[in-house]
């Protein structure tokens, strides 16, 4: 839980993960939406990846990041817990059964 709050202490990397909200990204397309430089945008995806924030796929020479956002919500409710909230993840939807 340390490392995924270490990664969400830096304004660029939460910035980062909002952008990942709207669906997978390339390295480069997320670059480009800074004013940082590559070595300093490619050590924040390594913080987030080392957090388990965000998943890389490398295709050829192209990495494509997603969010994991159930890391972020396991960290949360862990937190909220720690504190003595009664706080659960909710339960998801029932799937309704397909007609065949």
């Amino acid at each position: 839980m340390t490392s995924v709050f270490k990664a969400l202490s830096d304004p660029t990397r939460r910035a980062i993960l909002q952008h990942l909200q709207q669906g997978p990204m390339g390295a480069g397309e997320l670059a480009d939406l800074f004013d940082v430089s590559k070595p300093t945008m490619s050590a924040h995806f390594a913080v987030l990846v080392q957090a388990g924030l965000i998943a890389p796929e490398k295709q050829g020479r192209t990495i494509t990041y997603r969010l994991r956002l159930s890391v972020l919500e396991d960290a949360l409710l862990g937190f909220a817990q720690a504190f003595g909230l009664n706080v659960t993840r909710p339960t998801p939807p029932a799937v309704p059964p397909t007609k065949e």
